[in-house]
């Protein structure tokens, strides 16, 4: 077995035994604390490959790992936003987001590693897909910056709406069943109607990260080493941030501001030169900025609005 096989294959066995260990230990409804201490042992496990990727690669792709890690991991912030008004706007159970949430971080899992063979292939074959990369990103920055709850509205779902009018639904969840009988007749309960929800979500994340990696590197282990670790935490993280969406409004600004300058470098990079760990150091002080301005303005709220607090209608 050659070496970049070895080093495939032991990713592959620590994700998979990231995701059964995650699968085993959130269920229910989960609270603030042991939320944390996972998103915490996450975290750890993510910068810790970092070390991992020194040993079998050198400086230089642990440096764009860990810039990747770190660039998709704040990325993820938005993901447990959308998650979060999802939830709401279907009233999903506490005790029952968690199944949904497993779907949706296999789900992720799944498109990211499609669109990772898809995005390597692209720029191995057509050199100007670069270019439509980074204006990509940066058209999707622009959006982010002035966009509202509303671009986020599970109403306005495509996928949703055409699924309403072919399949009827019950006016109730069902535990973890996506199929109840009633009166005789078979109905998809509204689980069903969140995973799709959740699923095309997941493709629009896929298309907005996947490109942001490949502008830190192209090489197909990493991106995918950076989107696993940053993705196995997201259903702890989830329950970190979920109730606290009040609290970074401004978080938005520094995601946008980190996906326009990453597709600016992209776009630039046959001309101008940038270190991996610059673009880490733009990233955490464009996204930590933006945290911790948000914290400072809204320190004032005591609690989220009701409306807004998962499973809730």
């Amino acid at each position: 077995m050659t070496a970049d096989l070895w080093i495939w294959t032991i990713l592959i066995v620590v994700v998979s035994a990231g995701i059964l260990i995650d699968l085993f230990t959130l269920r229910g409804k989960v609270g603030l604390r042991p939320a944390l201490a996972w998103t915490g042992i996450w975290t750890t496990l993510g910068l810790a490959f970092t070390g991992a990727m020194w040993f079998w690669k050198g400086a230089d792709p642990a440096n764009e790992y860990l810039t990747g890690y770190v660039l998709e991991r704040s990325l993820s912030f938005d993901n447990v936003f959308v998650f979060a008004i999802i939830f709401t706007y279907f009233a999903v159970p506490a005790e029952l987001q968690t199944r949904a949430l497993m779907w949706g971080v296999l789900g992720a899992l799944v498109l990211r590693g499609v669109f990772i063979v898809i995005g390597s292939e692209l720029l191995e074959s057509f050199a100007w897909m670069i270019f439509v990369f980074g204006g990509f990103l940066i058209i999707t920055g622009v959006r982010l910056a002035f966009s509202d709850e509303e671009t986020a509205d599970p109403s306005k779902n495509l996928a949703l709406r055409l699924f309403r009018r072919v399949v009827p639904v019950s006016g109730e969840y069902s535990g973890n069943s996506l199929t109840v009988r009633q009166a005789g007749k078979l109905l998809a309960t509204p689980m069903v109607a969140v995973l799709i929800v959740i699923a095309t979500t997941d493709v629009m994340f896929a298309i907005d990260s996947i490109p942001a990696i490949f502008a830190i590197t192209d090489d197909a282990f990493i991106v995918f080493a950076a989107n696993a670790f940053a993705v196995m935490g997201l259903r702890a993280l989830y329950f970190v941030l979920a109730d606290m969406m009040h609290r970074f409004e401004y978080l938005k600004y520094g995601l946008a501001a980190v996906l326009v300058v990453v597709g600016l470098k992209m776009m630039t990079e046959d001309f101008v030169h940038i270190d991996a760990w610059l673009v880490l150091l733009g990233v955490l002080v464009l996204v930590g900025g933006s945290c911790v301005i948000s914290l400072m303005v809204t320190r004032t709220h005591v609690s989220a609005p009701e409306d807004q607090k998962t499973g809730t209608t």
